[in-house]
């Protein structure tokens, strides 16, 4: 899991904005929140994102004390809702549920990218989210160490599948591949993860890459074997799956498919400061995690808006020389 404690590096996202905002009044700030608050998901319903924000709402709503409101505003992978929010009042009552592939992914992967995830959103708080794991069809060698081994001579080479091209699936099994000795194995982007998995159980593809959430049931149910999940320990859900450091033989290799809470820049201090503290206490919940776990989904621990920022830059960090590497591919 990436390193989402505060770190010397603080990069602010709270510089120019999309539009010219509206000034707001300090009485505002003290009222904050006057009225229910939007919290805007970038992608349709049923996903991990998804699950992760209606928990997430659903204890705001408790802290706040006015109603967190869901919102689905899919489309352009993540680019419609996030611009919304962009434009939006910065007044601490429309939020942004950002994920991995908005704010760390999108500027790298996007040849003409619609807003900058760094200056166009204040960095509320990191909220962790789901590890990775990799999927292989039962017929495959039972372990990743096996299964990149037979991948190696395999012919024709073996296929993987991902949510879609410039994912973080996509990106962190290409690093698994580097990690393995540059492993020939076949990218097929999917239009979504739902469809590379039911091609892994039929047996269309050899791997899949999915969240871990979404690939316990196909592991507990036999349907497809879990080789290496991408968290910083062993998940409690599957302990007899290594994570992917220690079957790469790479320590500290994690993958998650963070989440992060985002609002439009020029938000005055004490709404971020409300706004921070109730996800710090949300958190900090015991019975909150416990209902995460559940879902597959490690939160974070409570930070500040100064070290989600750092994080979700680090992140940036991680993956541009990845995105560098296969540009080809993306821009295909």
């Amino acid at each position: 899991m990436p390193d989402f404690s505060p770190t010397r590096r603080a990069l602010l996202a709270s510089g120019g904005a999309l539009l010219a905002a509206p000034s707001i009044a300090p009485a505002w700030a003290q009222d904050f929140p006057a009225r229910p608050i939007r919290l805007v998901i970038p992608f349709p319903a049923g996903g991990p994102t998804d699950v992760y924000a209606r928990f997430y709402s659903e204890r705001m709503s408790r802290e706040l004390g006015q109603p967190v409101v869901t919102e689905n505003r899919g489309g352009a992978g993540g680019a419609i809702g996030s611009l919304e929010v962009a434009r939006a009042r910065p007044d601490g009552h429309t939020l942004l549920f950002g994920t991995a592939s908005t704010h760390a992914l999108y500027n790298l992967v996007t040849r003409q990218p619609q807003y900058d995830a760094q200056r166009d959103f204040q960095a509320v708080a990191m909220l962790g989210g789901g590890p990775l794991c990799w999927l292989a069809h039962p017929a495959q060698p039972a372990t990743l160490t096996d299964f990149l081994a037979a991948a190696r001579s395999a012919a024709p080479p073996l296929a993987y599948g991902s949510p879609g091209t410039g994912t973080l699936m996509h990106l962190a099994t290409e690093i698994v591949k580097r990690e393995g000795g540059g492993v020939p194995l076949n990218h097929i982007p999917y239009r979504g993860a739902a469809p590379a998995m039911n091609d892994l159980v039929a047996g269309t593809l050899a791997l899949a890459v999915n969240t871990l959430g979404a690939g316990l049931p196909l592991h507990q149910g036999g349907r497809a074997r879990m080789l290496a999940v991408a968290s910083a320990a062993r998940a409690p859900q599957a302990p007899d799956v290594p994570t992917a450091a220690e079957a790469l033989g790479r320590p500290g290799f994690t993958a998650v498919l963070w989440h992060a809470v985002f609002a439009p820049p020029g938000l005055p201090a004490p709404v971020l400061a409300r706004l921070s503290q109730a996800s710090n206490a949300a958190l900090a919940d015991a019975a909150f995690r416990t209902s995460l776990a559940a879902a597959g989904i490690e939160a974070a621990s409570p930070g500040t808006p100064e070290s989600a920022a750092t994080a979700i830059a680090a992140e940036v960090d991680r993956y541009r020389p990845i995105v560098e590497a296969i540009r080809p591919e993306l821009d295909a």
